[in-house]
């Protein structure tokens, strides 16, 4: 929800305040799926170790019981391989927005010819890369 991140823009010549200015876009949907599937991955996996420690005969006596659990560890795979390519994207459009050039593209004060606007440092996004990753 970078909508709700208010930044300082500088004054211009001859103003005495500061404007704020918001960053566009909300890319809140693919982690918040990203981190929900994760939670119920772990939810899962820990029913299924009770199961297979506390009830091991009966996961052994009944044949339907295996084969569910391999379909529902099958879905799970398959939604948590989604759920990374979407943050993965979500992650991309996340820099898109913040990147430094496009944040004094958007700023009027950096638009004058005789202007020259530095941004300073770049955001350190090394942990949201690692995110994607794992």
């Amino acid at each position: 929800r970078l909508y709700q991140i208010p930044f300082e823009m500088p004054a211009c010549e001859g103003e005495s305040e500061t404007r704020t200015l918001h960053l566009i876009g909300d890319f809140s949907a693919p982690a918040e799926f990203f981190v929900t599937l994760g939670v119920f991955s772990f939810l899962y996996t820990m029913a299924a170790l009770v199961l297979y420690l506390r009830f091991h005969s009966l996961y052994g006596e009944n044949k339907k019981l295996p084969i569910a659990d391999f379909c529902v560890t099958v879905c799970f795979t398959f939604f948590w391989l989604v759920a990374a390519a979407a943050w993965g994207k979500g992650l991309t459009d996340v820099k898109a927005a913040t990147r430094p050039g496009s944040l004094i593209a958007a700023m009027a004060v950096c638009q004058g010819e005789d202007v020259v606007c530095n941004a300073g440092t770049t955001p350190a996004m090394g942990l949201a890369n690692i995110s994607v990753v794992r």
